[in-house]
């Protein structure tokens, strides 16, 4: 009896406390009333996909900010950049994390990285310090640049030998997103493993078998990142059935990547036991012998799936988007052409140095990352403690989603805002960066859990556009009026891949020749 009514009193206690505290505290954002226990789920999932169901509301409700809960976790998804810089740098602390959730804990190999681990993981900060010094400092970006400016020249030459197979005289009809895929992908394991192909690559010069395969698994990875997942909000459910059949696909899609990629950390980490191998040459070798990190064979083998996955989909969704606009706006065309010619010329190829002085190629790269971002949000970070942002209640637990789209496309912000139109970015005397840190727009996002590949990201996406536009001439193939510029309804991608007519504009000897 005694125990039963202490029950009843630290019950009425709790109760009442709980009761007191939230007539204290000020509202939650607006959002769709939930559900007991269960929240919105049911209508996320008869509303797919969900972030275009999120976008939807947030325009019927007139909000720049929106929770919806599903399960005991509150989702938060911000529009409005002054909103947006109150979370990540006025109370950039506050919400450093990420979330505990299956995608994340597949991708980084039971969070054995840096990007994806929740904040209050030791290996996170020991990581992110190694990565930025160890990496992706200037110094190691300058070591690099060989490997850069070698995939930069096979650029051309996969291009201009395309072109040859066609007709050098007409040009032939090429397959835009297959161009800036395979650069990006090669860019990156060329400077991790030394080598842009896993087998033999494509007799033409393009991907392999192999490499085909690596790169859509990284996309499906990429895709079911974060992806609402039912089993995210309802973790007991993982112990009866895979709901939605999300783990399924990312575990085939981690599995088959890193099937790849393993083998060759394997092969290297025995030739330098071996005496084999005594020269550092990439980024792998010094992963492998990084001084007093005691990494294990495993966190290395995962820390390299994240740098794959996080350095080639941005670069490559953008300038497939870029090219297509362009394509439609000869204008802006003749504007780059002009720039380049003016900065370089026509008696050599584009190079790294040349970039400081190329603000209309950089303001092209920057509106094609406002206007067709590569993903509708920037990765959750995680509320570590109650607080309150822009006068709402934000709990414990919420996971904080910035919009990409509702930034980038915010009538707020930008005049005619749907609109591919470069010249918003220029400014009389400055330099173009492809950073916002007032969150008007999200490229790469910014504080503690920013981007610390802003650098090699940069490099790699305004090379790629000033190389792509030097080289060749763009144009519709024939029979098309315009390039459609439709967005795939699962995600931001072109809907349909670029094809464009591409004829060489240079001196012949310019070109690499295998």
């Amino acid at each position: 009896m005694i125990i039963f009514v202490l029950f009843v009193i630290s019950l009425f206690t709790f109760l009442f406390t709980r009761c007191a505290r939230s007539q204290h505290r000020p509202p939650l954002p607006p959002g769709p009333k939930p559900l007991p226990l269960i929240g919105s789920i049911i209508t996320m999932l008869q509303n797919k996909p969900t972030f275009r169901w999120i976008h939807k509301m947030m325009d019927e409700m007139s909000t720049k900010i929106l929770c919806i809960r599903l399960g005991n976790t509150h989702v938060i998804a911000v529009s409005d950049p002054k909103i947006a810089r109150e979370f990540l740098k006025e109370k950039d602390e506050l919400f450093s994390s990420r979330p505990n959730c299956m995608s994340g804990y597949l991708t980084s190999g039971g969070y054995l990285t840096t990007v994806l681990v929740p904040a209050s993981d030791q290996h996170w900060k020991k990581m992110k310090k190694t990565l930025a010094t160890e990496f992706l400092s200037l110094t190691r970006h300058k070591w690099l640049k060989s490997k850069r400016d070698e995939e930069a020249d096979n650029l051309l030459r996969y291009i201009y030998n395309q072109c040859e197979i066609n007709s050098m005289v007409t040009g032939g009809v090429m397959n835009v997103r297959t161009i800036v895929q395979q650069y990006s992908s090669n860019t990156i394991r060329k400077l991790v493993f030394g080598s842009r192909y896993f087998g033999k690559g494509s007799p033409d010069g393009g991907p392999g078998k192999e490499e085909i395969e690596h790169v859509d698994s990284l996309m499906i990875n990429l895709s079911y990142l974060y992806a609402f997942c039912v089993t995210d909000y309802f973790p007991f459910l993982r112990w009866i059935t895979d709901f939605d059949g999300h783990e399924r696909i990312m575990r085939n899609a981690v599995c088959t990547a890193r099937k790849h990629q393993d083998r060759l950390i394997d092969e290297r980490i025995q030739q330098w036991k071996d005496g084999i191998r005594t020269k550092e040459e990439d980024l792998l070798d010094i992963f492998i012998n990084l001084k007093n990190s005691n990494l294990t064979t495993h966190q290395i083998k995962a820390q390299i799936h994240e740098i794959m996955l996080a350095a080639f989909d941005n670069p490559s969704n953008g300038i497939e988007w870029a090219i297509a606009e362009m394509i439609n706006q000869p204008r802006i065309f003749d504007r780059a052409l002009f720039e380049l010619d003016s900065v370089v010329g026509k008696d050599r190829l584009v190079q790294e140095s040349d970039i400081p002085n190329l603000n209309y190629i950089k303001a092209c790269v920057k509106e094609a990352f406002r206007l067709h971002p590569v993903a509708p949000f920037n990765l959750p970070h995680v509320a570590t403690v109650d607080t309150t942002v822009a006068g709402y209640f934000i709990p414990k637990g919420s996971h904080v989603l910035l919009s990409r789209i509702g930034l980038g496309r915010n009538p707020d912000v930008w005049d005619d805002p749907l609109t591919f139109n470069p010249d918003r970015h220029m400014t009389d005397g400055n330099e173009v960066a492809l950073t916002d840190h007032n969150l008007q727009m999200l490229s790469f996002s910014t504080g503690r859990r920013g981007c610390s590949g802003v650098l090699l990201g940069s490099t790699m996406t305004v090379m790629l556009l000033a190389r792509m536009v030097q080289g060749f001439t763009w144009e519709l193939p024939p029979n098309e009026p315009q390039v459609d510029l439709k967005e795939n309804l699962q995600d931001l991608m072109k809907a349909k891949p670029l094809f464009a007519l591409v004829k060489p504009r240079l001196s012949h000897h310019l070109y690499p020749i295998c």
